[in-house]
């Protein structure tokens, strides 16, 4: 088959939002206020170990990447999860500004404390394995692979605009304080996924590379609704 124009391959990349965990059954329950408030702690803690290993990710995406400048720009996501560190003697930011951070307080907010999150009491085995294997294909595949499994945030921006007005509505108990970290992130993915889809879009030259960008966004869509799966049957089981 002929290599995809850049028209042509960015349409076949979009075309997988409909297989974005935004349409699963938990989360149209989460956005309609259907959550208990013991199912959406479950949910808050489960998803802290996704975001948990996001810098990992991110991490083993430029130990494969052999170009300077996208790892410079790739290094901007993990200090944007896990904060800017502080200067010795000096106070700092010391991660306070990440997003890890951000999610921290919406799980306390939730009614979690920060000692069963970090300690994982919560986490479901179906969402650790979806997310064990999502940082295994980040560490294993090309790094062109690994960045296109990360356009799902091309999908993201107005699910997150969404979510910020639909938990304010449906959850009393839920302040537009604590969810900084959807109101902060929701300019962040929409610069970065321009910049994801660029660079696939640039480095992906072949009909072949093409395919497995594609794959490989699917697979991150598989990945994402593993884990609201993992969520749903922990839930029930309780």
């Amino acid at each position: 088959m002929s290599t995809l124009n850049a028209e042509e391959f960015t349409a076949a990349l979009r075309g997988l939002s409909y297989r974005y965990w935004g349409t699963h059954p938990f989360h149209r329950r989460l956005h309609a206020g259907d959550l208990d408030e013991r199912e959406l702690r479950l949910w808050a803690a489960n998803r802290w170990y996704y975001q948990s290993m996001i810098p990992q990710k991110d991490a083993a995406i430029i130990s494969n990447c052999p170009l300077p400048h996208v790892r410079r720009q790739w290094l901007d996501r993990i200090i944007y999860h896990d904060g800017k560190p502080g200067k010795p003697g000096k106070p700092g930011a010391d991660g306070k500004d990440g997003g890890l951070e951000r999610w921290l307080r919406l799980c306390e907010a939730v009614g979690l404390t920060r000692e069963e999150v970090l300690d994982e009491r919560h986490l479901a085995p179906g969402v650790r394995f979806a997310v064990d294997a999502y940082v295994s294909f980040a560490r294993t595949k090309p790094w062109v692979e690994a960045v296109a499994s990360g356009l799902t945030e091309m999908f993201s921006g107005h699910l997150m605009k969404q979510r910020v007005v639909d938990m304010l509505t449906a959850y009393e108990w839920i302040r537009a304080e604590d969810l900084a970290y959807f109101t902060n992130r929701i300019d962040a993915v929409s610069g970065e996924g321009q910049a994801t889809l660029d660079l696939v879009v640039e480095y992906c030259v072949t009909r072949e590379q093409q395919d497995a960008a594609i794959a490989a966004l699917s697979f991150k869509c598989d990945v994402l609704w593993s884990i609201l799966d993992g969520i749903e049957r922990a839930a029930a089981k309780q």
